[in-house]
């Protein structure tokens, strides 16, 4: 991650911005995250989480929000938790956003839209035969998890978690976020590739691209089967649901 803002010498001499990075970079590998989650996870007290956060927010690379809590509501106020900013994930391993979005465009205007949807599915089938391999490796339970964990190789920053009646994939991140802003096909075509890999309907919940803190995705409890076909930019028969 690049340094975000300006900080003073003495500060970079005490390892001051060191930290703060690390609780930024802990942001995106883990989703939204309570200064308690935080804490947690750096082995720093709340109260020098809440210092960095306090910074963070002021260069405008995380932000407060009300925690999103899926299924039904627990008594109490949701805690607030912090997610980064399009500034924040731009310090983070986006590069060309425009030049991919220039890209994107020209073949739109030139060839169609279909050509924008067979662009997308032909650049996530060909990640996704290494995930095939992952996911034939474990066993059935253990399918989104290993899933999830060939996505992180690639960047993702993946996890995977237990929710009502299935799983939730979670990813932290994602590197074509800006892209898929404008382009909302790349989301849809990794939609139908999950379902495909995972043998199953899917269903996306979330998506950074969309202003969500994570990308999540739902698949249902056993009901997922080995998929039985060679992953392919024709995966048209998946789910098709909108990121």
């Amino acid at each position: 991650m690049k340094n975000v803002g300006e900080a003073p010498q003495e500060e970079l001499a005490t390892g001051e911005r060191s930290t703060r990075n690390r609780v930024a970079r802990s942001v995106l590998d883990h989703g939204p995250s309570t200064v308690a989650d935080l804490a947690k996870r750096l082995g720093l007290t709340q109260a020098a989480v809440r210092r960095h956060l306090d910074t963070l927010v002021h260069e405008n690379v995380v932000e407060p929000r009300e925690q999103r809590v899926y299924g039904t509501r627990t008594r109490g106020r949701p805690a607030k938790v912090f997610a980064l900013t399009d500034c924040g994930r731009d310090a983070f391993d986006q590069s060309y956003d425009k030049l991919a979005a220039d890209a994107l465009r020209w073949i739109g205007e030139r060839h169609g839209e279909g050509a924008v949807v067979e662009f997308a599915r032909e650049r996530v089938a060909s990640q996704a035969e290494a995930y095939r391999k992952a996911i034939d490796a474990a066993p059935p339970e253990q399918r989104t998890e290993a899933l999830a964990k060939a996505l992180t190789r690639d960047g993702y920053a993946a996890t995977a978690r237990s929710a009502p009646v299935g799983e939730q994939l979670c990813q932290h991140h994602c590197p074509v976020a800006h892209v898929a802003e404008q382009y909302p096909q790349l989301c849809e075509a990794e939609t139908e590739i999950f379902s495909v890999l995972l043998g199953t309907h899917v269903q996306r919940l979330a998506t950074i691209a969309h202003g969500d803190g994570v990308c999540t995705t739902f698949i249902p409890r056993n009901t997922a089967q080995p998929p039985e076909t060679t992953v392919n930019a024709s995966a048209s028969t998946a789910g098709r649901n909108p990121a």
